[in-house]
């Protein structure tokens, strides 16, 4: 049944055209019943009619106002030629249905509605029932004339419930595209938050490890003693980057049973003093300052403070040449955190603070000012007016809407 019901949703006009055919077999019977009451020639006029207006049925859907047209020129032919109303007539009821179904010109439907409405009572103008009264005239006239009001209503009606049915699924396809585009948002903006995660473990940690594993290779036969601190500086570091990359792939790997304990917590303000410290048996000199209360602060401004002094401290060990020194200073404000990040060597280029840098170099910066932009704080980097770096940050404690 089911293939039977797509076959005929497929060829729509096969269909009409069958109960065209069907309509014009009633019609002749009662053309040929005529025939013999009003001679040949009449007949001949109302089998011309009878066909055209199964024609209309057939061609309805293929071109329902030329359909239309045809149809009320036939109904006037009809009156002119003194041809009764017959079986054949129905295609007026047709077409009407359709052409409000369709929802075409808006003439056409006006037409429709108006010619069906006009159609019983020129029709009983024209061939008026002697027999009836006139109330019983007006009657008839009425009875008659509601079913061509019912196929306009039934035809505007099935045109209003496609339409629905048509803003439905253009809504539902809206919101499936949506859905498509904030997914991809949502991978994107988990990416970068990865990438920016990996890019600040991966840096600082390597960075260190680079640092202390060239100065135990300096002094191994000079000071085997400083040699061993070295190298459990870089055994304490590469522990505590193996610990933050087992964060991001629990993190990464959601769902999944882990393997033993629970992953690391993210860092937060109250650790970057053990940076420092880390920084400093590196052979960084670095001056660190709290000031104003402490107290505890959203896990996103933590992060990101947390990161902001990692990455800065990273960068001038790399860009700040030898003997620099830097200084760490944690501002607590009533409505916020300050960050002042500043050493005085060399300093960064221009382009890797701007641009970004060339082969991939200055992704630490553009990750501060999208860390900092995520809490709705505000960030400045470039080179002191004395020599040096600074990086200062402000990080408000009510995240951005």
């Amino acid at each position: 049944m089911q293939r039977l019901y797509d076959f005929l949703r497929r060829h729509p006009t096969g269909v009409d055209s069958f109960w065209a055919v069907v309509l014009f077999g009633f019609s002749m019977l009662w053309v040929v019943a005529e025939a013999g009451d009003g001679g040949t020639e009449p007949a001949i006029v109302a089998g011309v009619i009878v066909l055209l207006l199964s024609l209309t049925v057939a061609l309805r859907r293929r071109a329902p106002e030329k359909m239309l047209l045809l149809v009320a020129g036939l109904g006037v032919v009809q009156m002119v030629t003194d041809v009764r109303p017959n079986p054949a007539d129905f295609a007026m009821l047709a077409l009407i249905y359709t052409v409000a179904a369709r929802g075409g010109p808006r003439w056409a439907t006006q037409l429709g509605l108006i010619g069906g409405l006009a159609a019983a009572p020129l029709a009983q103008i024209r061939w008026p029932a002697s027999e009836e009264s006139a109330s019983g005239q007006f009657f008839l006239t009425v009875v008659l004339a509601v079913p061509f009001a019912l196929a306009w209503v039934l035809g505007d009606s099935v045109r209003t419930r496609r339409a629905y049915f048509a803003q439905l699924e253009e809504r539902a396809t809206r919101l499936e595209k949506e859905r498509e585009a904030q997914a991809k948002v949502a991978v994107a903006a988990e990416r970068a938050r990865i990438a920016r995660e990996l890019h600040d473990v991966v840096a600082h940690n390597v960075s260190v490890m680079v640092v202390q594993a060239d100065g135990a290779a300096y002094v191994l036969d000079t000071a085997p003693e400083q040699a061993r601190q070295a190298l459990e500086t870089i055994s304490g570091t590469g522990r505590q980057a193996l610990a933050e990359m087992r964060r991001l792939l629990g993190v990464l790997r959601t769902g999944d049973v882990k393997e033993s304990g629970e992953y690391v917590p993210q860092p937060d303000v109250q650790q970057i003093e053990d940076l420092v410290e880390q920084v400093r048996s590196a052979g960084l000199t670095v001056d660190f300052k709290v000031e104003g209360t402490p107290r505890s602060l959203p896990s996103g401004v933590e992060l990101t403070a947390y990161r902001i002094v990692q990455e800065a401290l990273t960068n001038s060990r790399k860009h700040g040449g030898p003997d620099v020194g830097a200084s760490v200073r944690l501002v607590y404000f009533d409505d916020g955190l300050g960050l002042l990040v500043e050493d005085d060597g060399r300093g960064a280029g221009h382009d890797l603070y701007v641009d970004g840098g060339a082969d991939g170099r200055g992704h630490g910066l553009i990750g501060m000012r999208e860390r900092v932009g995520m809490v709705g704080g505000t960030l400045d980097a470039g080179p002191r007016p004395g020599g040096g770096f600074r990086i200062s940050a402000l990080l408000p404690l009510k995240p951005a809407h």
